[in-house]
């Protein structure tokens, strides 16, 4: 069970997709500016290479560690150190036996979703209370995470 680096790869441009859809205006983009307090015009003179760059960067990061999270056999594989050149015979039995098990995409969207659920909202909502952002605003926030990261789950583990 090799990393699948295009499968990671294609979920980093998830988020990207993905608010484009959700902070466009006919979604959620016009009750996200309210809240946030973003004008069309200050929107405008923001550094979109640098806005782009960095998402796709922090995309990039999130999506390298979410194997760990939505692929059950890479917790077999932490449990040998990560090598499976050094592994017992057992680990390679057990590959065998499971290597496909939960490796679809419905397993891997409801582990991101899960993830979303109770790792992108409560940092999300923290954040914003503190922020003294709206209820509104950590929803639409912590939805597009979650949303996000169950697209990104289901790519990463349903993609063999």
């Amino acid at each position: 069970m090799p990393f699948n680096f295009l499968a990671v790869l294609a979920a980093t441009f998830v988020t990207l997709i993905v608010g484009f859809i959700w902070y466009s205006p006919k979604v959620f983009g016009t009750i996200w500016m309210r809240e946030t307090g973003i004008t069309e015009e200050k929107a405008k003179q923001s550094n979109m290479f640098k806005i782009f760059g960095l998402t796709i960067f922090y995309s990039f990061m999130l999506s390298f560690i979410m194997p760990t999270l939505v692929v059950h056999q890479m917790g077999a594989l932490g449990l040998i150190g990560g090598d499976p050149a050094l592994a017992k015979p057992s680990y390679a039995a057990f590959i065998a036996d499971y290597a496909d098990a939960f490796r679809t995409f419905k397993h891997g969207a409801l582990h991101g979703f899960m993830a979303g659920l109770f790792i992108a909202l409560p940092i999300t909502a923290i954040n914003a209370l503190y922020e003294q952002k709206s209820w509104r605003y950590i929803l639409i926030n912590a939805g597009y995470w979650m949303v996000s990261m169950m697209i990104m789950g289901a790519i990463i583990c349903g993609w063999k």
